[in-house]
């Protein structure tokens, strides 16, 4: 695939070399999926299958690396790539057919970009951030072994019955399921500055849901899932079996508990939790396309040197690290999908930021890539985050962190404080045209009292806030660091990352309700068998 790549792109981009504009640079990548899934449902087999794909992404720059077709335009992000659907036989002529005929097509699309941006150059106000719009880097050769996909689905499907069964014993689960997936994604890349990279890669998962309808009707999930490089790294029978019992359970503990009241105060997020907080308020604001699209809030811009976080606590993104103990880590990567080698980047030290997370597209004060220009097959490259990672240099044990919470809800007179147990994700909001702001949405929230009550559990909560309030009010850290691996969506697709981090003692959050269901919960009893 390398060799019949690297031979079409040579034709072509001599081809174009007498065009007018003439590219400069080209690149073609190839992603491989192979995936297989089976499902679950209350005891019963909801699906199985299997699918392959095999897609081409073509990159066509034009004019000088100093200013070419992707030049940002105020809030226009430039698309060209479509991520075409090439045969998943290897027949070399209609692969190269597919290349040639993208190819055309990006060059006409990115010449008529290019006559628009030098337009509007010359018409708009000078921009703030002058640097190129492309880095010269080394050219990457890495050829990894293609791996192959093993998932056995009769091994499975007795196992997802299993699991799923457990749900027919909670009367309030409505909806209730459990995936097992399997992925192996091969990616092959070449470019004109003559890099040559087959690497690839496994992603396993186990994904637990049970949905039910408060009697407010308030719609309520319970989840839970496992992450590995391969299926034969997901956890034992009995471990998800267990997981599954307790999602289950949790649903129906959280349909009997009290919704949140809008609150302000102390607080503690799960090592899990404040994975995710990093993720949302502080990792999306340093992905460098960002600091040069005058369009974005640019939170931290023109914080380089300054301080950022609490003095004990730093940053790294780190995509060459695999795993933090026995557990696989979604967000690593040999090389990023421009051809740059992954790199550890120590982005803030002791509260000091000391860098961004940078792809092949410049910015003012970092013109080169750190490893971190990344994509979903079908989107532009920009910079992403990979395996971030928090450090703290003011760790207590976690029974500290509970005791140092009790003190602070004391000392602020509140009723209570909340412990943020579990987090599904959330999202952020980086426009300048909009509130800088972000929202986490947990799943699993207890209400903890400084009289020795028993922590209360309670639902529909959103923790919401803006970045740089948020920062100031971290306290403390435990001493143990927890993983949260998920899937990010931006501008570049859908990419698999890591957030690990202590757990985190603010000592204000701001918390809402979330919006209730217009629809009460079923009219008609369930149908009888397995119930409570």
């Amino acid at each position: 695939m390398l060799d019949l790549l690297g031979a079409e792109l040579q034709r072509n981009f001599d081809g174009l070399k007498s065009a007018d504009p003439a590219p400069y640079f080209l690149a073609y990548q190839i992603t491989d999926d192979e995936a297989e899934a089976v499902t679950g449902s209350f005891g019963a087999l909801q699906s199985a299958g299997g699918s392959k794909s095999r897609s081409l992404d073509v990159t066509l720059r034009i004019g000088t690396p100093t200013f070419d077709n992707y030049h940002r335009m105020r809030g226009d992000f430039p698309r060209f790539t479509s991520g075409v659907q090439v045969p998943v036989e290897d027949s070399p002529n209609a692969i190269r057919r597919r290349a040639w005929l993208e190819t055309d097509r990006i060059y006409r699309l990115a010449s008529q970009r290019l006559i628009r941006v030098k337009t509007n150059q010359q018409v708009k106000a000078a921009e703030e951030d002058a640097s190129d719009d492309f880095s010269a880097e080394e050219k990457a050769v890495h050829v990894e072994p293609v791996g192959k996909l093993n998932f056995n689905k009769a091994d499975w499907i007795p196992r997802v019955r299993k699991w799923s069964n457990e749900c027919n014993k909670h009367r309030g689960v409505l909806a209730c399921s459990i995936t097992v997936l399997a992925n192996r994604q091969t990616r092959y890349l070449v470019n004109s500055d003559g890099s040559k990279i087959q690497q690839g890669r496994g992603f396993a998962r186990i994904i637990i849901s049970a949905q039910g309808k408060a009697s407010d009707g308030m719609d309520l999930a319970a989840t839970d899932s496992f992450e590995a490089e391969t299926p034969d790294r997901l956890p034992k029978e009995d471990v998800v079996q267990a997981a599954m019992t307790k999602v289950a359970a949790r649903l129906s503990n959280l349909l009997r508990a009290p919704p949140v009241d809008p609150f302000v105060g102390p607080a503690i997020l799960s090592g899990s939790a404040a994975g995710v907080f990093f993720h949302e308020i502080f990792g999306h604001r340093i992905e460098g396309h960002r600091q040069k699209d005058e369009s974005e809030g640019q939170t931290f811009t023109k914080s380089v040197g300054k301080p950022v976080l609490p003095t004990f606590l730093s940053v790294v993104f780190d995509p060459t690290r695999k795993t933090l103990g026995n557990v696989d880590l979604n967000g690593w990567y040999a090389y990023d999908d421009e051809g740059v080698k992954g790199q550890k980047v120590n982005v803030v030290e002791n509260g000091i930021l000391k860098t961004f997370l940078m792809s092949r597209s410049p910015i003012q004060g970092f013109p080169k890539s750190n490893g971190h220009g990344r994509r979903q097959a079908g989107a532009e490259v920009v910079s992403r985050q990979s395996n971030l990672i928090v450090e703290s240099a003011q760790a207590v044990p976690l029974p500290k962190l509970r005791d140092m919470l009790i003190d602070e809800i004391k000392k602020q007179n509140k009723p209570y404080g909340l412990l943020f147990d579990q987090v599904t994700g959330g999202f952020t909001t980086t426009g300048r045209q909009g509130l800088q702001a972000f929202t986490v949405i947990p799943l699993v929230v207890y209400r903890v009292y400084a009289d020795g009550r028993p922590d209360e559990l309670v639902r529909g909560v959103n923790i919401v806030g803006t970045p740089l309030a948020s920062f100031a009010k971290i306290a403390a850290t435990s001493d143990k660091q927890e993983v949260f691996n998920g899937i990010c969506g931006a501008e570049s697709g859908s990419v698999p990352v890591s957030a690990i981090s202590p757990a985190l003692l603010v000592t204000e959050i701001e918390v809402q309700r979330k919006s209730a269901g217009v629809d009460s919960p079923p009219t008609l009893a369930r149908p009888s068998g397995g119930a409570e």
